[in-house]
């Protein structure tokens, strides 16, 4: 087929490499714009337009998508399909309906499950025990197409940082096999129960504040989600105190949120009387080192409470 593809971070290069790899010809990539990175606000292109680059692939960083001028641009291509990975803006019925097959978009759950931005992390966050890719028929909604083909795989104890490569590659081969079955004439799409959905919003900042209100085995899967970004933390005594290791226990008979120091580091009490192992911490301004370590230095006082 030929394909016009809209992607933009590293997570979509691997369903580049599978199309070409299948044979398919890769009409353009549509990429977000160049952004300011890091301390000097240097200009860092996206994956996919350094992938297309060096193949001579043309590019288009289009600012806005629902302004007609993209439709234009991509059906004087004539591509036969759409394909949407990760790019991060919402197409309009211009683009959406623009290629004789459509658009297709690789999304990185089993749908309806995690709808939205950050499906990877909040499978994890949430603690779910699989994962997965679909490859779905796009529409006006937001991730609400019809489902054309799943692939799972078991999330064991990856954090989100390890789970990413992962879906990609599946994701890419998921696609592939998607557009065998499409040039066949043998997909049955699925209409989605909507009943079932839920969301996956955009990560901020303060998802990886640790609520210890929360059971621990909860707050684990939520620090390996939200791994490398935000990470998690408290504080302590006033200052922010990032929380690198930890494990969860059953009844130390703490309130939540109430500390105290162990041979294996800081315990303290959770949700639903379990209790988390903080094994390795950073202090603001300070660097990252064992909890045990870390009490030589800051012994905790009787009544000491973590995130007051």
């Amino acid at each position: 087929m030929r394909i016009a593809f809209l992607g933009t971070p590293a997570f979509a290069v691997p369903a580049l490499d599978a199309l070409v790899a299948a044979g398919h010809e890769i009409a353009v990539v549509v990429a977000q714009p160049d952004k300011p990175v890091g301390r000097h606000q240097e200009l860092h292109e996206p994956a996919t337009k350094r992938w297309a680059r060096e193949r001579a692939v043309p590019v288009l960083q289009p600012t806005k998508v629902r302004d007609g001028v993209l439709a234009g641009l991509l059906g004087a291509l004539s591509p036969d399909l759409l394909v949407v990975v990760a790019y991060g803006r919402i197409l309009g019925e211009d683009l959406l309906g623009l290629a004789p097959q459509g658009a297709v978009n690789v999304h990185a759950s089993l749908l309806p499950r995690h709808r939205g931005a950050a499906p990877i992390q909040w499978a994890i966050a949430e603690g779910d025990g699989e994962t997965g890719v679909t490859i779905m028929q796009m529409d006006a909604g937001l991730d609400t197409g019809d489902i054309l083909l799943q692939r799972a795989i078991a999330i064991g104890d990856d954090d989100a940082e390890a789970l990413f490569p992962r879906l990609a590659a599946l994701g890419g081969a998921a696609l592939c096999e998607t557009l065998r079955l499409l040039e066949a004439g043998a997909v049955v799409p699925v209409r989605q129960d909507g009943a079932r959905a839920t969301l996956a919003p955009v990560i901020e900042k303060d998802h990886g504040r640790l609520d210890f209100r929360m059971p621990a085995a909860r707050l684990t899967a939520r620090m390996r989600g939200f791994r490398p970004w935000p990470g998690s933390f408290t504080s302590l005594g006033g200052r922010g105190l990032k929380v690198h290791a930890a494990a969860a226990g059953g009844d130390a008979g703490l309130a939540p949120g109430a500390a105290r120091a162990v041979p294996g580091g800081i315990l303290v009490g959770c949700g639903e009387g379990s209790s988390l192992l903080v094994t390795e911490v950073q202090l603001e301004g300070k660097r990252r080192v064992p909890a045990a370590d870390f009490l030589m230095g800051h012994p905790l006082p009787e009544g000491t409470v973590l995130g007051q």
